[in-house]
């Protein structure tokens, strides 16, 4: 298979491929691609190995290649990870049309750029579909799969079997929508904290704790549908909307709006330098890849839960 782009997602694609046992080549124009994928590799090798993943001479099977029509000429499969630009990704992908065996499943990981947008440059785009990953994708099960406009049930089908047997959580979306599921949900509630932060209600660190004793263990448990259907005791999600939901609409009323702007852009970077500033990046996500492992293990959701 091709993994197209060398940055943060393309390696950890990457490398979740390479230890599902496939010959990867990566294609990047970049002069230091090679270098900059074998370091990513390396760093990301822990986690690999926390997943139960096999790891040994996982760079055996890894291969490079600058010119994109050469580097996809005999894929299966081409996850391109490319710069979040219309015109470069309508670009790239007429050269993979163009180049790529027939059979090949083609899949964007395009964050936001519907697969509708970027086919419209191909002969068949009934080809194309959107594989977007839930950063790092080597580590988190999510990817959303959308299909454009024309996007056939068959490469629907196809993108799905191949999320599931890399021993991810592919999920259809129903249509196209701006941001996809996972990120909007994000934003929505990113918003409201950067709110409470610049309210004064409490810091960034404060924050963290909350959710992360409160409605992140819920939610990585059930979901905010299963939670509130308990919520509601004997009479399940109805019961909950009866008694609830009046209070619940109410709120959203009263749910704040922010804007990065100078000033907020400032009360957040220097909070976060009071609240991380002493530790190293690099330390802060190994020691969140732990324990998101810890998570997915106790979850059943690891790649090796139960074998």
């Amino acid at each position: 298979m091709t993994v197209v782009g060398s940055g943060v997602i393309g390696t950890s694609w990457a490398g979740l491929f390479l230890a599902r046992g496939l010959e990867v080549t990566v294609n990047d124009p970049v002069p230091d691609a090679e270098e900059r994928v074998r370091v990513g590799l390396e760093e990301i090798l822990p986690t690999l190995e926390g997943l139960g993943l096999p790891t040994a001479g996982l760079t055996d099977r890894l291969r490079f290649e600058a010119e994109l029509a050469a580097a996809v000429a005999d894929a299966d499969v081409v996850q391109e990870n490319g710069p979040e630009r219309l015109d470069l990704k309508q670009q790239i992908w007429t050269t993979i049309e163009q180049s790529a065996p027939d059979h090949c499943l083609l899949a964007t990981s395009t964050s936001g750029i519907p697969a509708t947008d970027i086919a419209q440059a191909m002969r068949h785009p009934e080809r194309l579909v959107v594989g977007h990953p839930f950063n790092p994708p080597h580590l988190l099960p999510l990817v959303e799969v959308v299909p454009g406009e024309r996007t056939s049930a068959e490469t629907v089908q196809r993108a799905r079997d191949f999320y599931t047997a890399m021993g991810k959580k592919p999920q259809v979306l129903r249509k196209e929508v701006p941001g996809f599921v996972a990120n909007r949900l994000q934003a929505a509630l990113f918003r409201e904290c950067v709110h409470l932060v610049v309210e004064g209600v409490v810091t960034e660190s404060e924050l963290d704790e909350i959710v992360t004793s409160s409605i992140g263990l819920r939610w990585a448990v059930g979901g905010p549908f299963r939670t509130f259907h308990l919520g509601g005791g004997s009479g399940g999600l109805p019961q909950f909307l009866q008694h609830l939901g009046p209070a619940l609409e109410g709120l959203w009323q009263r749910l704040g709006s922010a804007s990065l702007d100078a000033r907020t852009v400032e009360l957040l970077v220097r909070q976060a330098q009071e609240a991380f500033g002493d530790r190293s990046v690099d330390a802060l996500a190994a020691e969140r890849d732990r324990a998101q492992i810890a998570v997915l293990k106790a979850l059943g959701e690891s790649p090796t839960a139960g074998a």
